[in-house]
């Protein structure tokens, strides 16, 4: 059984390479961390992973780096207002104002 917990927040793809941004979750806050790997088929037929990239992959591997690098940062200020939303709402519209 696959929970949230085990899923990535975003993938990103170019044909067989793939890049799973993984939401950490931990006392100071969320932050993430990448993963990047290929996928392929096997003499069998059987689809599989690997972190292995042929020389004609590494660009797909770099600009994919970029792509997550720049969606973990939306990620982040997404996170970051919603925090600031809830907070505003647990307080309450009258609460640290003076009158």
């Amino acid at each position: 059984m696959t929970t949230d917990a085990n899923k990535p927040a975003d993938t990103l793809r170019d044909g067989s390479v793939r890049a799973s941004i993984w939401p950490n979750q931990t006392e100071r806050g969320t932050f993430h961390s990448v993963t990047l790997d290929r996928t392929y088929t096997d003499a069998d037929g059987n689809v599989k992973n690997t972190h292995s990239f042929s020389g004609a992959d590494l660009l797909k591997v770099s600009r994919l780096a970029e792509r997550a690098y720049d969606r973990v940062g939306q990620l982040r200020q997404a996170e970051k207002a919603a925090s600031l939303a809830a907070e505003r709402q647990s307080t309450g519209p009258d609460q640290g104002v003076e009158k």
